[in-house]
């Protein structure tokens, strides 16, 4: 417990380090996150006695990952990266085409990679490595693909990267202390500590810190603001009406008769419901499929906590939510 309550404080001041420093900092935090997570889980099925018959084949995993990372950052990043290089002509002619040529750029070297994998094939290892292909774009697909809104969520305003990181944190802290003083109802199989007074007092927990941290944090321009740019610099611009009090007459009955509440408050009700109800089963996913393969956790990467997978599992299901519901509900249509 020493062990890992002594982690658990650095890993908070260096995340809260990261933050204050900005948008392309935490995106690099993403990324450095993304490559952990995936040399947990390739090391997960690795064969060493198999893998000294095919020299380089690790390689062709990480070829895959880097593709899987130019298509997507390309892709949710196309915007900031070319309003970065608007003054100088000739750079942004180079990048203007290279976002226009990406798909078929992300094509070709995935192409490559598949060309390069049938031409590695040996006779006996056919079994090996077909599992290994397929296990490669599993981990792209459930982990990276999941993890990249994260940086999604980054550039459309911190606000919708720190909220909902933070509710999944809350969550996970109010379930242990709810479980651990009043649990007593087994909540499922797969994971046995886990008792229906945690998930319900965990619930309520959330949901309300939910509806005063989007209070909070929507006073702060550098938490609401959307970085248009790759650049550094500090943010200014209007929140719009999301992050603007608006007045809330209570009536007589309540010991305030009126309050001052960010329309955006009632948005993150909805994302406290789902970190608390609905990602959970991100981090009963992973239990069951750490039972499957008869392990504790995915590394040891973390001291006291386990490997990087093992405190990211409800973080990824979180970020495509929170991604899909600012696009659904929040961002302007044009």
């Amino acid at each position: 417990m020493l062990i890992r309550t002594y982690s658990s404080l650095w890993m908070i001041g260096g995340f809260v380090f990261v933050v204050y420093m900005g948008h392309l900092y935490i995106w690099a935090m993403v990324v450095v996150i993304q490559i952990f997570m995936a040399t947990e889980l390739f090391n997960l099925l690795r064969r060493s006695s198999e893998e000294k018959q095919l020299p380089g084949f690790r390689l062709l995993n990480w070829h895959f990952f880097f593709t899987a990372m130019l298509f997507t950052y390309g892709r949710f990043l196309s915007r900031e990266l070319v309003n970065t290089v608007t003054s100088d002509h000739l750079l942004y002619k180079l990048v203007s085409g290279l976002i226009k040529y990406q798909m078929f750029i992300c094509y070709f070297l995935y192409i490559a990679g598949f060309v390069w994998f049938i031409l590695t094939l040996k006779k006996k290892t056919y079994n090996y490595q077909f599992k290994q292909y397929a296990w490669t774009h599993m981990i792209l697909l459930t982990v990276f693909a999941q993890s990249s809104f994260t940086v999604a969520n980054i550039f459309e305003g911190m606000f919708w990267f720190l909220l909902p990181a933070s509710l999944i944190v809350i969550n996970d802290i109010a379930a242990y202390l709810f479980g651990f003083f009043l649990g007593r109802t087994p909540l499922i199989k797969l994971s046995p500590k886990k008792t229906w007074e945690g998930f319900i007092g965990a619930s309520v927990t959330t949901i309300i810190s939910a509806f005063l941290l989007a209070n909070v944090m929507g006073h702060f321009q550098w938490l609401t603001c959307p970085r248009k740019d790759l650049s550094t610099g500090w943010l200014t611009c209007d929140p719009g009406s999301m992050f603007k009090p608006e007045h809330y007459f209570l009536g007589d009955w309540f010991p305030w008769k009126e309050v001052f509440l960010l329309p955006v408050q009632w948005h993150a009700l909805a994302l406290g419901l789902f970190a608390s109800i609905i990602a959970p089963f991100g981090g009963f996913f992973a239990s069951g499929f750490k039972r499957a393969f008869k392990i504790k956790d995915f590394g040891d990467s973390i001291p006291g906590h386990g490997g990087i997978t093992d405190r990211m599992d409800c973080q990824m299901v979180m970020a495509v939510f929170a991604y899909i519901y600012h696009q659904s509900f929040i961002s302007p249509h044009n």
